[in-house]
C-alpha cells in the first residue's frame, strides 16, 4: 500500500507540472561567457530557460577578472556556455572555484581551422554555434527538445538570410577597396568570409600593445594602400587608431562591436543587429573617397 501511495503522488507531481504553463515550470539554468553566446542561449531557450551572462554587453572578455558573484552564480547553474578557442582565459580557474559540475557546451566545437577566437564573426560559423548549442540544450532538457529545435531553425533561417544580406553589402564594394583597420585582431573570420582584408593594431587580445614599428607600418600601409576604412571598436581605447588615422590623414569611422553586444539602448543589442550594424558601418567606410 505505501508503494502504491507513493506511486500515486509521483504520477501526480507529473499531471500538476505537466499542467502549469511554460512561465510557470522550472526553467533549465544556463550561463554564457560573454553577450554573444547569451544571445544565442535566448534565441533558442526562449522561455524555457532562465538565460544569464557572466561577461555583460559593453565589457571586454579578454581583460575581465571574475568575481565572487560570478562563481555563486555558475554554481547555480545547470548548463554553461563558452566560446572555447582559448577565448575566456579565466574560465577554467572560475569553474574549479565555483565547484561546477553541470553540463558544458563548447559553441567552437567542431571548427577546424582556428584564424582567431572570434568565428562567430563568419555567420556560417554562428550557425555552427546554434547547432551546438541546441544540441546541448536538448540534452540537459530532453522534455523541451522539440521546443528548443524549433526555435533553432527558425534561427537558423534567420542567420542564413543575414548572411546573404552581409554578401550582398559587401559585393556593392570594389575588390580593390575592400581593406580596414581596425583596433585589435577580431576579423579573420569575417574576412575569409565575405572577402575583406583586414589589419589590426594589437592582437587577437585587446590587452597587448603593438610597438612603434607596428605603429609605423600600419600608417605605411594605410598611405601606400589608400585604405580609407579605419575603426575602433567598443572595447578597445580609441587612442591608438586616432594616432594612426592623424598621421595618415584619414578620418576614423563608427565603433565597430566585436567582441560584446551593445546596451539593450545601443546599436547592437542581439547578434543579428550587430551583424547588420558593422556591415554597414564597413561598407560606408570602404566606399570613401
Amino acid at each position: 500500500m505505501l508503494c502504491c501511495n507513493k506511486m500515486r503522488a509521483f504520477l501526480f507531481v507529473l499531471l500538476v507540472l505537466a499542467a502549469l504553463p511554460a512561465s510557470a515550470q522550472p526553467k533549465l539554468k544556463v550561463i554564457s561567457t560573454f553577450s554573444i553566446l547569451g544571445d544565442f542561449v535566448a534565441q533558442v531557450g526562449g522561455d524555457r530557460v532562465e538565460d544569464g551572462v557572466i561577461v555583460g554587453p559593453d565589457t571586454d572578455v579578454h581583460t575581465y577578472q571574475p568575481t565572487p558573484i560570478d562563481a555563486r552564480r555558475l554554481a547555480a547553474a545547470q548548463v554553461l556556455v563558452s566560446n572555447g578557442l582559448g577565448f575566456e582565459g579565466w574560465l577554467d580557474r572560475l569553474a574549479e572555484a565555483a565547484s561546477f559540475k553541470g553540463r558544458r557546451i563548447i559553441a567552437s566545437q567542431g571548427t577546424t581551422t582556428t584564424l582567431d577566437p572570434h568565428c562567430w564573426q563568419d555567420v556560417g560559423c554562428a550557425r555552427r554555434y546554434v547547432a551546438n548549442i541546441t544540441e546541448g540544450l536538448t540534452a540537459a532538457d530532453p522534455a523541451n527538445a522539440a521546443f528548443y529545435r524549433a526555435h533553432a531553425a527558425d534561427y537558423d533561417q534567420r542567420l542564413a538570410a543575414l548572411d546573404t544580406w552581409i554578401r550582398s553589402e559587401i559585393a556593392k564594394v570594389p575588390p580593390e577597396r575592400r581593406k580596414v583597420i581596425t583596433g585589435h585582431n577580431a576579423f579573420q573570420y569575417f574576412a575569409r568570409a565575405y572577402g575583406v582584408r583586414f589589419e589590426a593594431a594589437r592582437g587577437y587580445n585587446t590587452d597587448s600593445e603593438p610597438t612603434a614599428r607596428d605603429i609605423a607600418g600600419l600608417i605605411r600601409d594605410v598611405r601606400a594602400q589608400h585604405i580609407k576604412a579605419l575603426f575602433v571598436e567598443n572595447l578597445t581605447n580609441p587612442a591608438l587608431i586616432d594616432q594612426v588615422a592623424h598621421d595618415a590623414g584619414v578620418h576614423v569611422g563608427p565603433a565597430l562591436y566585436s567582441d560584446a553586444l551593445s546596451r539593450p539602448d545601443g546599436p547592437a543589442p542581439t547578434y543579428e543587429a550587430m551583424m547588420r550594424y558593422n556591415v554597414t558601418a564597413l561598407v560606408v567606410g570602404m566606399m570613401k573617397n
